[in-house]
């Protein structure tokens, strides 16, 4: 081989490699980033707490805190989800769930609760064996309105065709489509898909979608006219999609994707859809940072879960953990710490983060000089792996 020649394949290595040599995949792997890899820098000016906003529209609906409880069966039932809204939050009710399966679902949610890891995955498919009912469907629906909420729902995208309208009719303010990985076109040969741009065209409530983590597949849902976006693929705590499939985007990273296909898109349309971060959060510090990578909404499952009035008596368990083939989820104990008011909104009677969630969001945007949740997207992010252990030594004896 000739000198130039040589240089020539030097030059191309990133195409093909070396004397035409195909690089491994592993050469370009891009970093990821999680919670705990990220701190929020200061910067130049603070703001008194009292002064900070934490006000969102989202999806037409109000809401004073930009909270959202996950549409898990341990954590959200009508009761959960007025109380909610009396603290300025939302509900999302799960449609195929314990709620529309069951007339009385409290022993069901007990047994859950009480049984041995041993049985636990028995009993869970033996709970959600059960068919759902429409006439439950349109009860609970009923029952969030009356309990003060606005009334939030989500299926799988499998069931929206059922589910969607019919909730529509019966009082539902917002639908979420909601699967581990949504994408604005799903392949399948034996039966067809739901097309989504047709579906929230014709839905006459707002229709959101989740989840994904990549800027292309965000933009793409937008562009079939989505109302919101849910960001997050194996996060939470009761969720083992990450172990099961080996498939999921740290947060941060995958927050900070959506968000920039969010602001595209405004650009292009003037048309402003808010990006929730979905899973894998448990103090406040880690609300704060998921706004910072450009949330609009944080979602919560686990840490709600832990409150008096969620029905889970302790537990909580993904959506997923039912499946009779192959669960995606499992039953965790997280236990009764208190009130929803408390964990959200305090006093906090710990200082591990875990109370006081928003009482602490706050807090850091006045640190930051973040007057509001958009002026709290546009702070300082740095790369700081040590921020959780330097100069802690003693907090880990």
């Amino acid at each position: 081989m000739t000198t130039e020649a040589a240089e020539s394949a030097i030059g191309d290595r990133t195409n093909a490699g070396l004397f035409g040599r195909r690089l491994p995949r592993v050469d370009h792997i891009r970093p990821a980033y999680g919670f705990d890899e990220v701190s929020l820098a200061p910067g130049t000016d603070t703001i008194e707490p009292a002064d900070v906003d934490t006000t969102v529209d989202f999806c037409g609906i109000p809401l004073g805190i930009p909270i959202l409880a996950a549409a898990m069966d341990a954590v959200v039932d009508p009761r959960f989800a007025g109380v909610l809204a009396r603290l300025g939050g939302l509900a999302v009710l799960n449609l195929e769930g314990l709620q529309t399966r069951y007339d009385k679902p409290d022993p069901i949610l007990q047994r859950i609760a009480a049984a041995s890891d041993q049985e636990m995955q028995t009993v869970l498919a033996e709970a959600y064996a059960a068919p759902i009912r429409d006439d439950l469907v349109a009860r609970r629906i009923q029952e969030l309105i009356a309990a003060g909420s606005r009334a939030a729902v989500a299926s799988t995208p499998g069931a929206a065709r059922r589910f969607g309208p019919f909730a529509a009719e019966q009082g539902a303010d917002l639908f979420l489509v909601q699967s581990q990985v949504s994408s604005a076109r799903h392949l399948a040969s034996g039966y067809d898909p739901l097309e989504l741009a047709d579906f929230a065209r014709f839905m006459p409530i707002p229709v959101a979608v989740g989840n994904t983590t990549s800027f292309e597949a965000a933009l793409q849902l937008m562009e079939q006219g989505v109302a919101a976006v849910f960001v997050g693929v194996g996060p939470g705590a009761a969720c083992t999609t990450r172990d099961v499939l080996g498939i999921g985007v740290p947060q941060i990273t995958a927050i900070s994707e959506v968000a920039a296909a969010r602001d595209t898109y405004y650009e292009r349309t003037d048309r402003y859809v808010p990006v929730v971060a979905d899973g894998g959060m448990r103090r406040g510090g880690e609300l704060a940072k998921a706004v910072a990578a450009g949330a609009d909404v944080l979602m919560l499952g686990s840490p709600l879960a832990r409150a008096e009035e969620a029905p889970g008596r302790g537990t909580n368990w993904g959506m997923a953990a039912p499946s009779p083939t192959l669960p995606r989820g499992t039953r965790i104990r997280v236990g009764t710490v208190g009130s929803l008011e408390r964990i959200l909104l305090g006093p906090a009677t710990v200082s591990d983060g875990t109370e006081n969630l928003v009482g602490a969001l706050r807090q850091s945007m006045a640190a930051l000089g973040a007057r509001d949740l958009h002026a709290m997207q546009q702070v300082e992010m740095v790369y700081a792996p040590a921020i959780g252990t330097e100069g802690k030594g003693w907090q880990r004896r």
